[in-house]
């Protein structure tokens, strides 16, 4: 028999798991949302700008961040495809066992997680990652982004907040 109480607290950590998947979904139909009308409403390459160090440009992204390896011939479709399917699993699994208190870390996975998927599904549908947030200063021009990218960057940062805020007890000798 379990004791009382404990019905009510898995019950509670089972919620907690969920509503962070959920966060994960958020992010992916935002940014899936979003690039359907960066792809269907933007010239490609045609800067539309919403304010004087913001535009909105589309751009087709078929290597990594920063476009790396986007020149590689093709394999890397497959390798980035790989690599976000893996790293999805492996977040998936270390959302799932950590516990209520761990909002921040749950936080920042869930929107790294969503982030990957959400580039992962245009690599598979599209062969390439569709990018439409240009940022700027005059000339000098930041990589174009998505909602993916920004939630995966917001993700990490979250990530290294967290390991500051709760590092972890140093294990004895």
């Amino acid at each position: 028999m379990h004791e009382p109480g404990v019905d009510s607290e898995m019950a509670a950590e089972r919620r907690s798991r969920v509503f962070w998947l959920l966060v994960a979904v958020a992010v992916i139909m935002l940014d899936q949302v979003t690039k359907y009308f960066a792809n269907t409403q933007l010239d490609y390459a045609n800067p539309v700008e919403i304010l004087p160090v913001l535009d909105i440009t589309l751009h087709y992204n078929r290597g990594a961040a920063f476009s790396f390896l986007s020149d590689a011939g093709g394999w890397q479709r497959w390798f980035f495809t790989a690599i976000a399917l893996v790293v999805s699993g492996y977040i998936c699994v270390w959302l799932m066992r950590l516990k209520r208190e761990q909002w921040l870390l749950s936080f920042a996975l869930a929107l790294v997680l969503g982030g990957a998927l959400g580039n992962l599904w245009d690599r598979m549908y599209f062969g390439h990652v569709v990018d439409f947030i240009s940022v700027h200063w005059g000339a000098s021009y930041f990589p174009t982004f998505n909602i993916a990218d920004a939630g995966i960057s917001v993700g990490a940062c979250l990530l290294l907040l967290d390991m500051v805020l709760n590092p972890e007890p140093k294990k004895s000798a």
